[in-house]
């Protein structure tokens, strides 16, 4: 019981901006795929479909995706610079 809730909470919460052009983009190549009758098509399209439903990404475990909740920092880091000196002749 306990996994359906954490499926149905992952299936309708979180969806954002490519969440859902994945799921756009995999309606249509979808559509693209059952007129044409192209089997690579379909797999493109269940892919990206799989990707829309799971809210993963190419990279797995979104890996790539940046924090939702910002740190702050409250060091301050000493940056060294050195000089350039384009005079030469």
């Amino acid at each position: 019981m306990n996994q359906l809730l954490n499926f149905r909470n992952l299936l309708f919460t979180g969806w954002h901006f490519m969440r859902w052009l994945r799921l756009g983009l995999a309606l249509f190549v979808g559509i693209q795929a059952i007129q044409l009758r192209d089997t690579a098509a379909g797999f493109i399209a269940a892919f990206f479909l799989f990707q829309a439903i799971t809210n993963t990404g190419c990279c797995g475990g979104n890996s790539c995706t940046v924090p939702t909740i910002a740190q702050k920092s409250n060091t301050i880091e000493e940056v060294e610079f050195e000089e350039i000196n384009a005079n030469l002749k």
